[in-house]
């Protein structure tokens, strides 16, 4: 299994220098503007899923 992705910037300045935090999985630190954030992959989308959220899908 390959090594998990890391996020490329920081999702509220958009700095580059980010590191893993200590507080646990999936946790990550910018030390741009000095927040910390955490990701989570949610799982895969199906292929008839257009990227949306149920209550953003229209139904026909």
């Amino acid at each position: 299994m390959s090594e998990r992705a890391a996020p490329f910037f920081c999702p509220y300045c958009g700095d580059e220098d980010l590191r893993p935090s200590e507080a646990g999985h999936g946790a990550w630190e910018c030390h741009g503007c000095r927040r910390a954030f955490g990701l989570k992959f949610l799982g895969l989308l199906s292929p008839t899923d257009h990227g949306g959220t149920p209550h953003e899908q229209h139904r026909d």
